[in-house]
């Protein structure tokens, strides 16, 4: 067996400095809703999109809604909360 070294075609491929787990991230976020008093977010879909989260779903009230921007945004590592949960 022959092996070449590695050829970029002239251009050397980009490295992120820091890498985030967004699975560990949609996890730790959706696990906050879980535990946190006040809202029920079993129709609650939690997704990352970089280090930010998006929340997608149904809950009874606007104070839902409003607890679990906060409770996310509480979450290490969370940049930005994308709430776009509806009233059902």
């Amino acid at each position: 067996m022959v092996f070449k070294e590695a050829t970029f075609h002239g251009k050397q491929p980009e490295i992120e400095v820091e890498f985030v787990n967004h699975a560990a991230l949609e996890i730790a976020a959706a696990e906050a809703l879980a535990t946190a008093g006040d809202i029920d977010a079993s129709d609650v879909q939690v997704t990352s999109d970089a280090d930010d989260i998006v929340l997608t779903g149904t809950v009874a009230t606007v104070g839902e809604i409003e607890r679990a921007t906060a409770i996310v945004q509480a979450v290490q590592g969370v940049h930005d909360v994308r709430n776009q949960i509806l009233l059902g």
